[in-house]
Parts: C-alpha cells; structure tokens; sequence
C-alpha cells in the first residue's frame, strides 16, 4: 500500500492507554510502533503466556495478533464506525520458549464494510513463530 490506511493522529501513548482494565495488561502486551501502514507490538514470553511444556502458548499468540489487527483496523475506520472480529486463524510455525515476541499487522485488505489484516509474529531471531490472518467486520459504533 502506497497511502496510509491510517486516519488521525493516535500515537503508541493512546493506544497503550486503552490497555488499562485489558488482557493486554496482565499478558505484558506493548503498542510499540506505528508506521504508515502497520501497527507493531510486543509480548513476552514468560509464565504469563507459555503453556505448560514450556513453549508460547498458541492462544497468547492469537490474543496479541487479534490486539495488534483490530486495533489497526480501528485505526482505520471514522468516528462512528468500528472494527470487531468475525474471524482469525493462526498457523504456529516454530516454537518460542522464552524472550520476547514482536508482531506486526499489515492491511491485505481495507475496505468500507470489512478488513482483512495479516499479523506475522517473530521471535528475538527475527524468525516466524506465528502467521496470522484477522477478518474485521466495520459496523456503526452503536451497534456493538
């Protein structure tokens, strides 16, 4: 994408600020950077979201890849609209014991009644621990 699906001038301060009373808080979640045309965010892997043989629990993964799309995706949408799941699936590519894992939503599709969102979350290495694709649907804010 060449423009920015961004509306406004939210920065990683607002957007961390809605974490308070969220999974986001106890799971360590971070809003991390905000480019023209991703939202990027942080988790570690810790007892908070490793599963019990010691790996990062797949569903901690999925709760940061839906954080970081729909968030983007409300990035996206007017004041009175907003985006909320219909779908999101996760393939767990290699596993992550320990440190800290870095996702990042970019749009594959942004439209007027539906996004779709590609989250890749990486280990300290760089390397893919979890692909995800995110289905939003965008309906009126009074609607929820």
């Amino acid at each position: 994408m060449t423009d920015s699906p961004f509306r406004g001038t939210t920065t990683l301060d607002d957007l961390n600020a809605l974490s308070a009373g969220t999974a986001m808080i106890p799971l360590g979640i971070r809003f991390t950077e905000l480019g023209p045309d991703f939202l990027r965010g942080t988790m570690p892997v810790d007892e908070r979201t490793r599963q019990p043989y010691g790996l990062l629990h797949g569903g901690a993964s999925v709760l940061l890849a839906e954080t970081l799309g729909s968030t983007a995706g409300n990035l996206c949408v007017p004041a009175d609209r907003v985006c909320v799941g219909i779908e999101i699936n996760a393939n767990h590519v290699r596993a992550a014991r320990d440190g800290t894992v870095t996702g990042t939503a970019r749009p594959l599709h942004v439209g007027a009644s539906t996004h779709v969102w590609e989250i890749r979350i990486e280990d300290e290495r760089g390397k893919l621990v979890c692909i995800s694709r995110l289905t939003l649907a965008v309906v009126p804010r009074d609607a929820r």
